[in-house]
């Protein structure tokens, strides 16, 4: 049997990305447990400065060299010059209140060593925390269409998607600039499609994932603006403008007033509790407005 025969565009799921810490290096994995706040784990744990506000790599672009390693129990995590920092999975140490972005949110405190690494490592006081899982953290209703879609640390929404297509086309108008090509981690997505043209992520309707039990339906619902992350070398941590200043040579978005954009935010309509799995098959209906 056909896999939505009438839709418009078909495609696969390339690559699926975790980031356990919120701004740190994330984790490519072969397949990730989707929850309606996005894949497993993702976003789950934030470093916060000594009055509980979210620390990024906008302004510790260091933070890009944490790597972490998920196991059955435990998260390692690694960094350049330190030992490794290992936390456990399921055990918090104490409540706190944080703030990302404009929402104030419970959350709890990971612990002193935790603390120390962090702030040895990124050279002022830290904190590490948890989400609150008992906390619903919405999704903007503006963009979700009044739906609501809760997510954990991430800055607005439970999934990211792009297309290898899109990233295709930013490499070749970076080489064709005298530049070397860039790899799609600098975007942090969690879902990269195959099998797309450019940027069809930002038309897309419902996207529906081919799953044997039940099949998943992400609903895109806002183009991801773009801030001076993807400028950092995910590598070296080391920040030069050109990413950016390509993107803004044709990627200026109307439907955020002229922001750039790059990937769709997107929501989960259906199939928490289903695996996602590199190579499944994807198709969506196109928008045009």
């Amino acid at each position: 049997m056909s896999f939505h025969p009438d839709s418009d565009v078909f495609g696969t799921i390339a690559r699926l990305f975790v980031y356990p810490v919120k701004s740190c290096a994330g984790i490519e994995v072969q397949e990730a447990l989707l929850t309606e706040t996005g894949l497993d784990l993702d976003r789950a744990w934030m470093v916060v400065d000594a009055e509980g506000k979210f620390l990024t790599q906008r302004s510790l672009p260091r933070m890009a060299l944490v790597r972490p390693q998920l196991k059955r129990d435990e998260m390692v995590l690694r960094a350049p010059g330190m030992l490794a920092l290992h936390v456990a999975i399921d055990a918090v140490e104490a409540p706190a209140t944080v703030t990302v972005w404009r929402d104030t949110v419970p959350a709890w405190d990971m612990g002193a060593v935790a603390a120390q690494w962090f702030t040895d490592f990124l050279g002022q006081p830290c904190r590490m925390v948890r989400f609150d899982p008992e906390h619903r953290r919405l999704s903007s209703m503006q963009w979700t269409g009044g739906i609501e879609a809760p997510n954990q640390f991430s800055d607005g929404f439970p999934v990211l998607i792009a297309s290898e297509a899109s990233m295709a086309q930013l490499n070749a108008r970076l080489e064709a600039g005298g530049h070397a090509a860039v790899g799609i981690d600098r975007f942090r997505p969690n879902v990269v499609l195959a099998g797309l043209d450019a940027h069809d992520e930002d038309r897309m309707d419902l996207l529906r994932v081919d799953s044997p039990e039940q099949e998943v339906h992400l609903q895109p619902v806002k183009p991801c603006g773009r801030c001076p992350i993807p400028d950092i070398d995910p590598a070296t941590a080391e920040a030069s403008p050109e990413v950016g200043d390509t993107l803004r040579s044709y990627r200026k978005d109307k439907r955020l007033d002229g922001a750039i954009t790059f990937g769709m935010n997107a929501i989960v309509r259906q199939g928490a509790g289903q695996v996602l799995r590199v190579g499944q098959r994807v198709a969506a209906n196109l928008r045009f407005e």
